[in-house]
């Protein structure tokens, strides 16, 4: 079925399955596409000019590229290739392609091919043929390339040489089915297991259906959108972040116009990524007792794995908000790595997201049902969630695997030390140094924020229940991080 003849009114499902990575890379300036230490890629099957491939599913960028045989560089041995020779459909043009990634990077040239989704065709779409990649560990996970799913301005092929795979699809899908819909698997044991689901222009009946034969919609909300600039990614208002029912105070939003912060959608990422004042101040709090730490070799905060807490995420705005659970063992996360009773957490610090103030990624996403709708004539483009983890079943569940916890419940402690510095800074500041010397402080500021954070002989930072010191951290560098960038927010 070719979608440049007809509009289709026929669903469609897609295999989609988990590999291991182990590269850390971010994609874009806008550093939406992480790839995590130890994490996992939700890959999908595409078909291009005949040849199938394992590509990353990724909401989090927009471009489709494939890793050419004409590639010799060792990041491209042992994997699938796109051979030019074998398509008679492949249109290459003298259009560059470069991505440069934190620890790698992929370049070659844009062209147009027949692309295949399940029963979906796409004659003449553009893509890009990567000739050389470095660093990108692909054969670690058989990734012959990225599938981007999100909106044509995160992409770097530029619109005048051609459309994304999503623009393509969704303007010759019927308006009633001008979506697509995931579910990622949490099957540890297997990645090749098939728990995961991606449908076009369908949603999954298994999922949306329950036992007794009832079924159950998800909750819709408009993609976040600022009146100065166009839709690029999937995202969504963050009203609150909460552990064991302990509301968290989140930074104000450096996306200009945004209520709250805002979080991006992103499969494209393994963990939940956010400004590090917030993240510090979350594990501060599920860290009672001991039970966190911050790993000053790594830079990654990491936690005893049987610490279980109860974490919810309230997205949405106005009347359109909805809470949604994340699972303990998406919090105290054991594949990440396991270290003498210590897991990586899944929740780590990262400033540098210029398009969002969080990225919500798989250890997020895995906790619900998604459906990413495009705009048609009545509503703009939609985010549709659906829960699949019970607070209460999932702690059990995990308490069972990983045994009991016998750190105390996270405390609101840490939170009243926090409000008291802060309220004790803003007075002192504004009442005793004035202008002049605020200036400099900021300055002063800025240069312990770039610092590397002081640490033990073991490489560790412990929070302990005298956490004053990690909450005073916190607020200068919040202070700084607005102070900075406030001037330059925007997505």
């Amino acid at each position: 079925m070719s979608v440049e003849t007809t509009l289709i009114t026929q669903g469609t499902r897609l295999s989609l399955r988990r590999a291991p990575r182990k590269t850390t890379m971010l994609v874009n300036d806008d550093a939406v596409a992480v790839f995590d230490s130890a994490g996992f890629a939700y890959l999908v099957n595409v078909d291009i000019g005949g040849q199938e491939f394992w590509m990353t599913f990724d909401t989090g960028s927009s471009d489709l590229w494939v890793v050419s045989s004409d590639c010799e560089d060792t990041d491209c041995l042992g994997i699938p290739t796109y051979s030019p020779s074998a398509s008679s459909t492949l249109s290459l043009s003298d259009k560059p392609f470069r991505l440069a990634y934190l620890s790698g990077s992929v370049h070659g040239s844009v062209g147009t091919e027949t692309i295949t989704f399940g029963l979906y065709q796409i004659l003449s779409q553009t893509f890009a043929l990567a000739n050389g990649t470095s660093g990108l560990d692909l054969k670690d996970n058989g990734n012959s390339g990225i599938l981007g799913l999100s909106f044509p301005p995160a992409a770097s092929i530029q619109p005048t040489w051609g459309t994304t795979v999503l623009d393509n699809l969704f303007s010759h899908l019927d308006e009633s089915d001008r979506f697509f819909a995931f579910k990622l698997g949490r099957n540890v044991s297997d990645p090749n297991a098939t728990d995961s689901s991606f449908t076009i222009g369908e949603l999954d009946s298994s999922i949306i259906t329950n036992t007794t034969g009832t079924t159950t919609q998800p909750t819709y909300f408009p993609v976040f959108q600022t009146a100065a600039s166009p839709y690029d990614y999937w995202k969504l208002p963050i009203l609150n972040l909460t552990v064991n029912a302990i509301q968290l105070p989140l930074s104000r939003s450096l996306v200009r116009g945004a209520p709250s912060p805002i979080g991006v959608l992103d499969t494209g990422t393994t963990l939940i990524l956010g400004p590090t004042v917030d993240v510090n101040a979350f594990w501060a709090v599920v860290g009672t007792g001991g039970s966190a730490r911050y790993n000053s070799q790594t830079k990654l905060w990491e936690v005893r794995c049987d610490r279980g807490v109860d974490v919810r995420i309230t997205l949405g705005q106005g009347e359109r908000a909805w809470e949604y659970a994340i699972h303990p063992e998406d919090i105290s996360w054991a594949e990440g790595g396991e270290r003498d009773g210590w897991c990586t957490g899944g929740m780590q610090a990262n400033d540098g997201i210029n398009s969002g103030d969080w990225l919500l990624g798989d250890v997020f996403l895995r906790n619900v049902y998604v459906v990413h709708q495009g705009a048609t004539s009545s509503h703009p483009p939609m985010i549709g969630l659906m829960s699949l983890t019970d607070p209460q079943t999932s702690l059990i569940d995990f308490q069972n695997a990983r045994g009991s916890d016998p750190a105390p419940l996270p405390s609101t402690l840490s939170l009243n030390h926090s409000n008291q510095w802060n309220a004790d800074v803003v007075a002192t500041v504004l009442c005793a140094l004035g202008g002049f010397l605020l200036g400099g402080l900021a300055t002063l500021y800025y240069k312990v924020r770039r610092r590397s954070r002081k640490s033990s002989d073991t490489g560790y930072d412990y929070i302990k229940d005298g956490i004053h010191e990690v909450w005073r951290e916190n607020n200068i560098q919040q202070q700084i991080r607005m102070e900075n960038r406030g001037g330059h927010m925007g997505s």
